[in-house]
Parts: structure tokens; sequence; C-alpha cells
């Protein structure tokens, strides 16, 4: 029952799919193994929202963007600590991208918003499952792409000579089998954040959190590549993104008041981070508060400057399902988040008086999000309080790659026929992240990843 193809490609999110696209539009047969019953993966529970620069959706909103700043905010947002190689190929290749995937027939929304580590707007918004969807649908169509759902992937295989990975064996309906790729494998098989093992072992802070991401998400490409010597990096940066309730069950991202003007506030009322920084590192800050657990706290201005196109930014929509706390003036919303009336007024007013001072003595804040957007008072009631804890979507680290997607060692050599693509590698983001990277980087790379492969046929 063994399979032979040119190209094996590991996980069918939109890193693998997009990689499967990418090689057989030129050509390239692919077999492509999904461990889960159906294909989509995190991509497909994501927030739907993808990081470009230099638009036609931009330019009609108005917003002037371009490549070069895009990689400004990424290395600063990382903090340095990303490899500037690959968010040089993620900028130079984003426009391509999103051009090639309005041509495959994924819709983007009319409407662009600012968000996590964005000095302009460059949230590009899509109905995530159906953008999967429609990949798979066209690498399909192609005619050279098979896809194996219910087969796990268990080991790389390797020329007992070479040292070249050649195929992997997997398991179907307890049958164990190889798939064999001419020209080497390609793993887009997810992060590990349904593994509480793994993420213990790195970030054990945060083994209270909420863990949301794709059922298959256990690191089993990380472990297959780790057997043969694949390096890793940025497993320190395991960050939980801000912003997600501590009850709900119905919405698998997180809500971000703080982005459109909110204040997050502990359990004592108080201030307790600058609430224009990365969604990750208001994670980490939120995860430090007593309980793990923070209020999210607006007006009626605010709330109603949301946009229930953008899931992190769809204020009023929360309201409707039940999920905000409201009350008509500040002391009776903290009765009712049961924190000290007197704190939370006083910490409310003095945020107002930074505002209209224009300086933030305590945490200097200066925008709505990273560089972008003035800061709004809090003083129109009704008021508003989101609760809101870490939620870990994503591990946002993994193997370390080369430009070219190649995998490498220990001592920085190429693994010769090993390829690696999406939320698998790490590199891209460094100690923080861009709302839209994880996404956008599980196109670009796969398509990379892909065009690298098939260059040696």
């Amino acid at each position: 029952m063994d399979l032979q193809t040119e190209l094996v490609i590991i996980g069918g999110g939109l890193a693998g799919f997009s990689a499967a696209l990418e090689a057989a539009s030129s050509g390239h047969d692919v077999i492509l193994i999904e461990k889960q019953a159906d294909t989509g993966g995190s991509s497909a529970m994501s927030g739907g929202c993808l990081a470009f620069a230099g638009t036609d959706l931009q330019r009609e909103n108005h917003i002037e963007d371009s490549s070069e700043l895009l990689f400004n905010d990424l290395r600063e947002v990382g903090q340095f600590e990303n490899d500037e190689e690959l968010v040089r190929v993620y900028t130079d290749n984003q426009l391509d991208t999103y051009e090639w995937l309005k041509q495959a027939g994924v819709q983007f929304g009319r409407h662009i918003e600012a968000s996590s580590g964005q000095s302009v707007p460059r949230v590009h918004n899509v109905d995530p499952a159906d953008m999967v969807r429609i990949i798979a649908a066209q690498a399909k169509e192609t005619g050279k792409v098979q896809v194996l759902t219910s087969t796990a992937a268990q080991r790389l295989i390797r020329d007992a000579d070479t040292g070249r990975v050649e195929g992997v064996s997997v398991l179907r309906n307890g049958k164990t089998f190889s798939v064999e790729g001419k020209l080497g494998v390609l793993l887009a098989s997810g992060g590990f954040c349904r593994n509480a093992e793994l993420v213990h072992r790195y970030a054990p802070q945060y083994d209270a959190a909420v863990f949301i991401g794709g059922e298959g998400n256990v690191g089993d490409g990380l472990k297959m590549a780790w057997k043969i010597g694949a390096d890793n990096r940025d497993m320190i940066y395991i960050k939980g993104t801000y912003g997600k309730h501590p009850t709900d069950e119905t919405n698998h991202h997180s809500c971000l008041a703080v982005y459109k003007g909110a204040i997050a506030v502990n359990q004592d009322g108080k201030r307790f981070v600058d609430e224009s920084i990365s969604y990750k590192l208001l994670g980490d800050a939120c995860i430090r508060q007593p309980y793990g657990a923070t209020y999210q706290i607006l007006d009626r201005k605010i709330l109603e400057s949301g946009d229930n196109l953008t899931r992190i930014l769809d204020l009023e929509r929360r309201l409707e399902e039940g999920l905000m706390i409201e009350a008509d003036t500040l002391e009776q919303l903290a009765a009712l988040i049961e924190v000290p009336a007197e704190t939370l007024i006083h910490t409310v007013n003095h945020y107002n008086d930074y505002v209209s001072a224009g300086e933030d003595p305590d945490f200097r804040r200066q925008h709505l999000v990273h560089q972008y957007g003035d800061l709004v008072r809090i003083e129109q009631g009704p008021f508003y309080a989101y609760p809101s804890t870490a939620a870990v979507f994503g591990t946002y680290c993994g193997l370390c790659i080369d430009k070219h997607m190649r995998v490498l060692d220990v001592y920085g050599q190429v693994l010769e026929g090993l390829y690696a693509a999406g939320e698998v590698v790490g590199g891209l983001h460094g100690a923080a992240y861009m709302t839209g990277t994880a996404l956008g980087k599980a196109a670009i790379f796969g398509r990379v990843a892909a065009r690298t492969a098939t260059a040696a046929a």
C-alpha cells in the first residue's frame, strides 16, 4: 500500500494547502496528509485576519502603507528577536500572496482595521474556514493533489546512505505504510497548543490558561523533525493572547476593546499595563494578575467604535451575546465586577486626565494600538466591563528554517529534503506578535517552501 509522489505535505491547514496549490500549479504531484477527519486545522478556527501592506483595499480606505513599514513594524514588535531574513521573506512576498489569494477566489472584507503591532491599519479580513476550503478546492482541481485525511504521520523516512528525507511513515485505518516523495517532505503540521506537556515544558506560567486551537495541534511535526536533529527557536516566547472571555465557549477568539480605547484593570481596579502593546505581551501581563483574569473597561462611545466585521473588535456583538457587563455609572459597574468602587473611579478619572494632558506617566501609553490612533477619554455612560484572560491560540515558535524554508539541524546545517511552513516554524514573530501574521505566514511561507522544494525537480 506504499505510495509514491513528488512532494509530501503534512498538514491540511492554510500553509499545507497553499504549498500544495503552489506545487501543483507548476506541474508537480502532491500527496497531502491530514491527521484529522476534516481539513482546516487552526487556520479555519482563527479570527480571519491577514496582515498585508500596500494593497488596493488600503488605498480605497486612504491608508498609506508599504512593505518597508511592515518590515520595520515586524522587527520592532518582535523586539528584534526575530530572524531578519525571515521577516524580509514575509514582506517581500506578502503583496504577491494577497493578489494570489484574491485570484484563487478568497473574498476580503472592504474595511481595514488596525490591531496588534501595526502602525497603520492593515488587518485584511476573511472568513478563515472558507479561505482554506477555497485554496484546498483549487489545489484538488489541478488533478495533481491527493488528500489523505484521518492519516497520522508518524516518522520521517531518510535515505540510508545520504540521510536525505525522502518520505514519511503513516498510520491509516489501523495500517502503517509509507508515503515517499521524490522532492522531499514539507511539514505544515501546526503548533502544539493542544499538548499540555509540551506547553508546560516551555511555558509553565500558562498551565492554567485557556487553550484553543486545532485538535491535531499536539506537536507531531516538531517531534518528527527533532528526532532527526532539527533545531528550534523562540520557545521562550510562547505567550497567551489577551482578551479571551474566561467562560465564553462560543467565540474562539479574543475581543480587544483596548485597541479602540478601553483600559485594562485587575481585580483591584487598577491598570497594570500599556494597553497598546502586542496582545501577546498583554497576555503575559494579564496572567500575572490576581486569578490571571482582568477586565477591559470602556464606555458607550468606545463600544460604538468597534467593528463587527472584524472578530477581535466586534464589541457590540459581545454585548448582544451577554458577555459585556453593563452599568449606568462606574460605581455600579464596580459593584457588578466586585472591584473597589473608589479605586476604579480613581483609575478611570486619572486615565482621563492623562489623555487630556497627552501623557501617561504610569505606563507611557501613547496610542490606541502600537503607533496608531489617538487615545480617548472614558466618560460617556453607560459603562462596560469585558472579563478577559489570556488564551493560548498558537505557539508562534518552532523549527529553525532558512529563508528558503529548509529545516536546519542543531549545527545550522540543512536537513536535506525537509521543508517547513506555518505555525510549525519559529523565527518570524520573535518576542511578540502582529495581528494577521500567523495566517499571512502560513500562506506566504507555504508557497515559498513549495517553490524551493520543486526547484530541484
